[in-house]
């Protein structure tokens, strides 16, 4: 198992990603229990960008659930279409939020959080959770973390 991260000195995010999505596959190869890998994942990406808030949420009995993150104390629970996650869950696709203040019904977990992206957990072609990143920055995410967490996000479901 992977022990540290190694991110080379750059600020060019598309190569950050490249580099980290090696040690994310290396982190949670092997390991066949979810949680596990989930939290490994959130904690690489928080290290790894300093995100104010990184996590997953699953759905559970028509819920997403607060599972393994990295940060600030969340919201636990979240109905399906409210907020950004839930929205993402109906809608099954990724959502980037460049202004979560402009997003009508979004879920203040921490006024802090000023941008978000949420990426879809799929298996089978269902989908089974989210993956939730905040910022402290306005217009934080773009179109390259959306290709790269997604293809994260697929590596981890592959993995289990």
């Amino acid at each position: 198992m992977v022990e540290e991260l190694y991110i080379s000195d750059t600020t060019d995010k598309s190569k950050i990603y490249q580099e980290i999505i090696p040690q994310i596959e290396a982190l949670i190869k092997g390991e066949k229990n979810w949680i596990a890998n989930l939290a490994n994942t959130a904690a690489a990406l928080k290290q790894t960008f300093n995100w104010f808030w990184v996590g997953f949420y699953l759905i559970e009995n028509n819920e997403l659930v607060l599972a393994p993150f990295q940060g600030p104390i969340a919201c636990t629970r979240i109905t399906f279409g409210k907020g950004v996650c839930g929205k993402a869950w109906m809608d099954e696709e990724t959502i980037i939020v460049p202004d979560v203040a402009l997003f009508d019904g979004h879920i203040a977990c921490n006024a802090n959080s000023k941008s978000e992206i949420v990426v879809p957990l799929f298996h089978n072609n269902k989908i089974i959770g989210v993956l939730d990143c905040d910022s402290e920055y306005i217009n934080h995410f773009d179109t390259i973390d959306k290709l790269y967490l997604e293809k994260i996000c697929t590596l981890l479901v592959n993995n289990t």
